[in-house]
């Protein structure tokens, strides 16, 4: 299977493409969720929003999740000794504590200040997370 990533010439771009699709599922929903938290779409009820769309970033999460481990999978040395592969991976472990903290503690039952800024913090994570990765491939 790794040699057909390698080998094939559309699919690592399809890899990619998935991987794309993945982060905008993930980070769509999580956006989408922000979104009504800070009073936006108020007729929907948060708990029943929160259901929905955290369901569909766990969709785009694993789907990135599976995708990313893949396209390591052609080139683990080379991304190994980037920076900005290196520094992704950092916020992504940072990101999973963010969410860690934030269900444990029940936030989104709360939606207190620490909440709220939990949220912007993982948008934050996250948008940073799709600017690593661009720079890996540059």
């Amino acid at each position: 299977m790794f040699a057909a990533l390698q080998t094939h010439e559309w699919a690592y771009p399809a890899l990619e493409a998935l991987h794309v699709l993945g982060i905008a599922l993930l980070l769509g929903n999580l956006v989408a969720l922000e979104m009504r938290v800070f009073g936006r779409a108020t007729a929907i009820p948060v708990q029943a929003f929160a259901r929905l769309s955290l369901t569909i970033a766990l969709i785009g999460f694993a789907l990135a999740a599976c995708t990313g481990l893949l396209m390591f999978s052609t080139r683990p040395g080379e991304l190994l000794a980037n920076r900005y592969f290196i520094t992704k991976m950092t916020l992504l472990a940072a990101a999973g504590g963010n969410a860690l903290f934030f269900h444990l503690r029940g936030s989104l039952r709360r939606l207190d200040s620490l909440a709220r800024a939990q949220m912007l913090l993982s948008t934050g994570i996250w948008v940073a997370v799709v600017f690593c990765g661009r720079w890996i491939a540059y």
